[in-house]
């Protein structure tokens, strides 16, 4: 090893990633403040959305909340470790419905509230910011559409010489 350790100088963006785990994490405790126990911020959209929706498999659970399968399948094994969601064969051996449990439709309201509630917030927030972090996000994707971080990424390995199996 010739070089110096990168990970022991703070990355721009790790506030960012750390202001971002605090606001789940407030969020987790007004759950808790309720009662409720078992149910984290990552659980809301999903139950949500089979809320309004009925069963879903997770595939088309995952596809309708913009997530990936595996990750969807992940919450959901968390969440049925919770009580919030049973799950059942699909209609082939690869799939499994995912439907709510009765503990979990009582919640729905109160989670319906807290997610309006965190937007409305939100909202506020950003009109107290000098540069509302919407605006920024958007600016952000602007700026990735005209070059991606792939593409950022690829270029500055290659220049330091390490090209794709496929360039060399």
């Amino acid at each position: 090893m010739t070089s110096i350790d990168p990970t022991t100088v703070p990355g721009r963006w790790d506030a960012l990633h750390a202001l971002l785990r605090r606001l789940d994490d407030e969020i987790a405790t007004v759950y808790t403040d309720r009662g409720v126990e078992g149910v984290r911020p990552r659980f809301v959209y999903p139950l949500i959305r089979l809320a309004h929706t009925g069963p879903l498999t997770i595939r088309d659970l995952a596809a309708s909340l913009g997530r990936t399968h595996s990750a969807m399948s992940q919450t959901v094994t968390a969440m049925r470790r919770e009580g919030l969601v049973e799950t059942a064969p699909g209609e082939d051996a690869r799939t499994r419905r995912v439907a709510l449990t009765e503990r979990a439709r009582e919640l729905v309201p109160l989670l319906e509230a807290e997610w309006r509630a965190t937007e409305e917030s939100v909202a506020e927030i950003d009109d107290e910011l000098p540069h509302a972090l919407s605006a920024v996000v958007a600016e952000l994707e602007r700026v990735l559409e005209r070059r991606s971080l792939r593409e950022r990424l690829a270029a500055r390995l290659d220049a330091a010489g390490y090209p794709r199996p496929e360039d060399r």
